[in-house]
Parts: C-alpha cells; sequence; structure tokens
C-alpha cells in the first residue's frame, strides 16, 4: 500500500523529472547533428550526460539506444522504491523483461549468433530486482524449441508456445510481439482492477484499448481466424468495450473493423485515408496517449502522475532511439521528427 506521505514524495519527484524532459527544439537540434558523432556530443549537453558518457567508441545508433535505455530502467526501479512499491509501476517494469525474452526468442527464430542477440539485450532491469537466471536460461538455450521450453516455467508459458505455433503457421515473427503483449496488458489489467484509484482505471484502461484494437487490425491483416483474435483480446470491466472489440473481430475488412469505432470515444482517430489505415490510426492513437499522459501533470498530488512520468520517459526513450537511428541512416531530420510524438 502507497503510503500518503510516499505518495507525496513520488508526486515531487515526478515533477522534478517531468521538467528535466526535452522539448522539441531539443529534439530537433539533436535530428540536426550531421553524424553520430555529434549526436554524442549534444546528447551530452542533456540530463542524459551521465548515461551518454559510458558509451565507448565506435559510437553506433545501437550503443545509444542501449544506454538511454539503461537509464530509463533505472529511472523507472527508483519511481517504484520512491512510490513504496507501486503494483501498477511494477506492471508497467515487467514489460524490459519481457522485452529482451522477445528478443531472445526473434533471434533464436533468425538463427542469430549468441554475440548478435546479446548486443540488443539490456538486462539492467532483471539486475536491479534480482531476476536474471530464466532470461539467461533462454539466453543459452541451443536452439528455438529449448528456448520456448524454458519458458514453459513461467507464467507465460501458454503466450509463448501459442505465439510460436502462430510464427510456423504464418511465418510472422511479430506473433511474438502479440502474444507477449497479451501477456503483459492481461497482468497490467489485473492489476488495476485491484486498485481503488479509478484515475488509474481511466489511463491504463485506454493503453489496454490500444493493444486491442492494434491486436485486432493486425491479426486481421494476418488473416487470424476469430477465435485467434478473441483469444488475444485483454478483457477490462466495460460490456460496452468488448461488443464492439467483438464486431471488429467479425468485421470482413479492416476499413470495416476500423468504422466499428465511430461510435466509441476514439471515432476521431479513424484515418480517412485508404492507405496504410492501420499505420496512421497507431500513431494517432499513440499520440492521445502521449497527450492523456502529460495532462496527468494539472493535478496536484495522484497516483496517475507518476504513472504518467514512466511513460513519457518510455515516450522520449523512443524519440531519441529514433533520432539515433535516423542520424545513423542519414534519414532527413524532418522525416524522423514527423513520427514522434513530442511536446512543444
Amino acid at each position: 500500500m502507497v503510503t500518503p506521505s510516499l505518495q507525496i514524495y513520488a508526486n515531487v519527484k515526478s515533477y522534478s523529472i517531468k521538467g528535466k524532459l526535452l522539448r522539441k527544439k531539443d529534439f530537433q537540434t539533436l535530428s540536426e547533428s550531421r553524424d553520430i558523432e555529434e549526436l554524442v556530443t549534444r546528447l551530452k549537453n542533456t540530463s542524459y550526460s551521465g548515461a551518454i558518457t559510458e558509451i565507448q567508441k565506435p559510437y553506433s545508433a545501437k550503443k545509444i539506444e542501449n544506454a538511454l535505455r539503461k537509464r530509463q530502467i533505472e529511472l523507472h526501479h527508483t519511481m517504484i522504491q520512491a512510490s513504496g512499491g507501486s503494483k501498477v509501476l511494477y506492471a508497467y517494469y515487467l514489460k524490459f523483461i519481457l522485452h529482451n525474452l522477445k528478443i531472445i526468442l526473434k533471434g533464436k527464430i533468425l538463427n542469430k549468433t549468441q554475440n548478435e542477440i546479446e548486443s540488443y539485450l539490456n538486462l539492467r532491469a532483471e539486475e536491479l530486482i534480482n531476476e536474471r537466471d530464466v532470461v539467461l536460461k533462454a539466453f543459452l538455450a541451443k536452439d528455438i524449441e529449448e528456448t520456448v521450453n524454458v519458458l514453459k516455467s513461467l507464467g507465460i508459458g501458454e503466450e509463448v508456445e501459442k505465439a510460436y505455433s502462430l510464427y510456423n503457421e504464418k511465418k510472422q515473427i511479430q506473433a511474438f510481439d502479440l502474444h507477449f503483449d497479451k501477456s503483459f496488458y492481461e497482468n497490467l489489467n489485473k492489476t488495476v482492477k485491484n486498485s481503488p484509484d479509478f484515475t488509474i482505471h481511466t489511463l491504463c484502461g485506454m493503453e489496454i484499448d490500444f493493444y486491442n484494437i492494434m491486436t485486432i487490425l493486425r491479426g486481421k491483416f494476418w488473416n487470424l481466424d476469430e477465435n485467434h483474435l478473441q483469444h488475444l483480446i485483454v478483457s477490462n470491466t466495460s460490456s460496452e468495450s468488448r461488443e464492439v472489440f467483438t464486431r471488429m473481430i467479425a468485421a470482413d475488412s479492416i476499413k470495416n473493423s476500423l468504422s466499428e469505432l465511430s461510435s466509441t470515444k476514439y471515432k476521431d482517430l479513424i484515418p480517412q485515408e485508404e492507405d496504410e489505415p492501420i499505420a496512421k490510426f497507431e500513431r494517432s492513437f499513440e499520440r492521445r496517449i502521449y497527450n492523456t499522459m502529460n495532462a496527468q501533470f494539472v493535478r496536484i498530488f495522484g497516483v496517475s502522475t507518476i504513472i504518467a512520468i514512466v511513460r513519457l520517459i518510455d515516450f522520449e526513450i523512443r524519440n531519441l532511439a529514433s533520432i539515433g537511428y535516423g542520424v545513423e541512416q542519414n534519414i532527413p531530420s524532418q522525416t524522423v521528427l514527423d513520427r514522434m510524438n513530442v511536446k512543444d
């Protein structure tokens, strides 16, 4: 249970971190770097200086992202402690561990070497909560089948098996994203349901809706059957939402599936253009989430503010990772900025 004194402390810390988040002009300056070395120099003039200083030459976008993710994990862990061990914050924290497991499984599928897989792993999250064993066992498994067997011992074992089966059927490596995300959002949903704070129900409920809608759209794109899609849906307390999702699943096209949202609070997110409807809807919904997280800071003290700051940090790290990739690949600055969620 979060005591009032701890919640106040965590809220003050949230506001402090919020004040140090980068602004649009900061991202623009970073994205205009001529090369990775200049980007590293510019990042040293931000609040990420400590993390960036640890990077060894030769610099790369991957090294930058890894260093930034490490700092993100440490900040998230600090907020869990500051809040007195918030279960909702811990549920979000588990996403770092699931991310590593996805990297390992995808690496095994693609026949990557141990060194190649390891270069994408960041075990700081596991280190901070003393949970490295299962991830390391999965990493050291000789092939994908052994990796799947190792993960059967976890609560996500059923989803791992289903993901592997779906991959074998569709040859879509994103099958692991669908099923691992299902485990993450299902756990988040259960945790939120036990919280007496209804602001959290609304805040996290929107993210669960995002997962459900995007899963339906991607599943229809892959021609998944209705039973499989129904399995992937994370149920919440709203019977109205369940009915909308059921109609979306039954729709005969992606366009008609999206049109089922026209009677919901997400109707303004439905893309008007015919091309790339899934990608456009995803970007619009992510922007809604980003704006909603920023809006939590009109509250003086509340758990939603603490949740919002860890989510805003995640958006910021994703932006910086995109900039690193863009600079490395010589992608025009404006192209990178147009796809980011930033605050003026």
